[in-house]
């Protein structure tokens, strides 16, 4: 039976699937799970001391120069107080739901210790799951539309954010433009720039439009606006594509799809005037740069007769140190703009290399995980061997002892002679002294008819007769 049985474990052990049984499968699954909630807790850390420094820097950058805009940084205050004050309610808020959720969930064990097959009992423990179902459900679903709001407020400030930093870059095309032709006049040369109060109406108007409707994509998200086009561009802009769009995005509705498709006309429609805009500019920059080329090449040419050579070679020597430091500080430029293309691929390179290296690290794991099952499967597989051989040593040692006790228990048997005692014997003659103490007959001549002899032992008798 100890023979039979041992196979049939063997087979169970090594019967699974992959060589992993469940326990292992569930054990490498709880280390996974380790493995991502410390994870988890790490990146958790790292965003709270990246939005400590995000605090000290705005502190250090907002709120160290109250004299120049003591009122801009009260009203900063207010709404910065306004805000944890909100942060703070709604993280108490939330801490309670959880609380009770807890408590409900904390109670339906303890009663889940103790069943009881009873009507009401079962009823009891109904209604409780209810309720804490109910409480799970409504707290995930004030959450959905907590996030959902602050979701579009993200959206709003995001809009509002790219609105104002293309009003920045305008304002900084306009300084830009304006010192350009400061130059140009110190020079005399009256060279038109783009101001902001010179912008082209075709320009000020898409811009407009692009800061009323929500920037480039129209309120929409990224992912939103990239399917539509696809679609679109995909149809030619025909209006079968309304369909498939409301397919790929179910979370739109068919009324959203067509005012977005109105916005897009809208928009490529101030884009093209806009581009149309930007290049007759252009070619009018351009018919003034030959203009003023031909004035100043004109002008040379009047100076060449009026001057004198050395005034001519003077005038050159000027030119040629402006054009080098022209050359130079283009240099430098290029030099600079090297440098950051150069430090942007490294960092790219360095985020390449460490998600290469986390790949490899989550593959290592996964590698030593599957290892350390395996050898944990040998090395019961071997204590397994080890028993079973030494079950199986015990039960030739105890067959052999038996053996040998059968063996010794017959030969016992075989020689021992089970004789009876009897004490009286103890005090009888034997007989010999009887033959002893017979009466002899009268001493005399007649004949010798008994003469008593001794006994001849029964393996002597018969061997004089044969010699």
């Amino acid at each position: 039976m100890g023979a039979a049985a041992v196979p049939q474990q063997n087979d169970s052990c090594l019967g699974t699937s992959g060589g992993i049984r469940p326990f292992q499968l569930q054990n490498w699954k709880q280390k996974v799970n380790r493995t991502k909630k410390a994870e988890f807790i790490r990146t958790a850390e790292k965003l709270k001391n990246q939005v400590i420094n995000i605090e000290k820097d705005k502190r250090s950058h907002f709120y160290n120069h109250k004299c120049d805009f003591r009122s801009e940084q009260n009203m900063l205050e207010e709404l910065e107080n306004k805000l944890i004050n909100s942060r703070k309610t709604e993280r108490a808020k939330i801490q309670q739901q959880l609380a009770k959720i807890h408590n409900n969930v904390k109670k339906l064990q303890h009663q889940l210790k103790d069943v009881k097959p009873t009507p009401d009992f079962v009823e009891k423990l109904r209604e409780m799951m209810e309720e804490i179902e109910n409480a799970i459900n409504t707290f995930k679903e004030e959450q959905r539309l907590m996030y959902e709001e602050l979701i579009k407020e993200e959206k709003t400030t995001n809009n509002e954010l790219s609105a104002i930093s293309r009003k920045i870059d305008t304002w900084a095309l306009g300084h830009s433009g304006a010192e350009r032709a400061c130059r140009a006049a110190s020079g005399k040369v009256p060279v038109d720039k783009m101001t902001p109060g010179t912008l082209p109406e075709e320009v000020v108007d898409f811009e407009n439009f692009l800061q009323q409707t929500g920037g480039r994509q129209g309120g929409w998200d990224d992912y939103d606006h990239q399917n539509f086009v696809k679609v679109r561009n995909k149809h030619k802009g025909k209006p079968a594509f309304m369909g498939e769009v409301l397919e790929n995005l179910p979370a739109r509705t068919q009324d959203e799809v067509q005012q977005h498709e109105k916005w897009y006309q809208t928009f490529l429609a101030l884009e093209e005037r806009k581009k149309e805009s930007i290049q007759n500019w252009k070619t009018k920059k351009q018919q003034k740069k030959e203009e003023i080329f031909k004035l100043k090449e004109k002008a040379e040419n009047i100076s060449l007769l009026f001057h004198n050579k050395k005034d001519n070679q003077k005038r050159k020597e000027e030119q040629r140190k402006k054009q080098k430091l022209a050359v130079e500080a283009w240099k430098k430029q290029k030099s600079i703009e090297m440098s950051v293309r150069r430090a942007s691929q490294v960092k790219e390179e360095e985020e390449e290399k460490e998600k290469k290296r986390q790949k490899e690290h989550q593959r290592q794991f996964k590698l030593k995980l599957l290892l350390e099952s395996y050898t944990q499967q040998k090395k019961e597989q071997e204590e397994f061997l080890r028993l079973e051989k030494e079950i199986r040593e015990k039960t030739e040692k105890a067959e052999k002892r038996k053996m040998a006790a059968e063996e010794i228990s017959r030969f016992q048997e075989r020689v021992e002679n089970n004789i009876s005692r009897d004490p009286s014997r103890l005090y009888r003659p034997t007989k010999g002294w009887e033959e002893r103490t017979k009466k002899t007959g009268p001493t005399g001549s007649g004949p010798l008819l008994q003469i008593p002899h001794r006994a001849i032992p029964t393996w002597r008798q018969g061997i004089e007769k044969r010699i």
